[in-house]
């Protein structure tokens, strides 16, 4: 298990009000708090086509200025106890599988006491008709990303 991120310090890089702070707000929340390692049944949760998760989360990892530490993905699991959402993390692949798109709504965070920026994506299911879906083999981001 690793934290998520660096400490419980970091702060919002040019805050912005966003049309999806309701999603970003848990997983913020969540991140300062938890450590996480990628879920051993994280395919599952892309098995039934009928309830897939509602949206996911990239978060991203890197030294100031310089070389990015780690990509990891997450999706929202409620939790019974006080309805507070829990996150498992997810790999790349299920992403693409689960026919996950990048949207262009983002939060940054910086740490200037362990030099570190945070970037945070939401990704959402690509809204397709059914009848004549196929698999996306969309690059993953790894091979997208500079």
């Amino acid at each position: 298990m690793s934290s998520i991120f660096c400490c419980s310090s970091p702060s919002p890089y040019r805050p912005a009000h966003l049309s999806h702070e309701a999603k970003f707000d848990p997983f913020i929340a969540w991140a300062k708090r938890s450590e996480s390692s990628p879920s051993a049944d994280s395919a599952s949760f892309f098995q039934n086509p009928d309830n897939p998760p509602p949206y996911a989360v990239q978060f991203v990892r890197q030294v100031n200025f310089g070389a990015i530490e780690a990509k990891r993905y997450f999706i929202p699991r409620p939790k019974a106890n006080g309805g507070r959402v829990e996150f498992v993390e997810i790999t790349e692949q299920d992403l693409i599988a689960g026919n996950f798109q990048k949207l262009n709504s983002y939060k940054n965070f910086k740490c200037t006491m362990h030099n570190k920026f945070f970037e945070v994506n939401l990704y959402q299911k690509d809204p397709i008709n059914r009848h004549h879906w196929r698999l996306n083999i969309a690059r993953p981001a790894s091979d997208i990303d500079l």
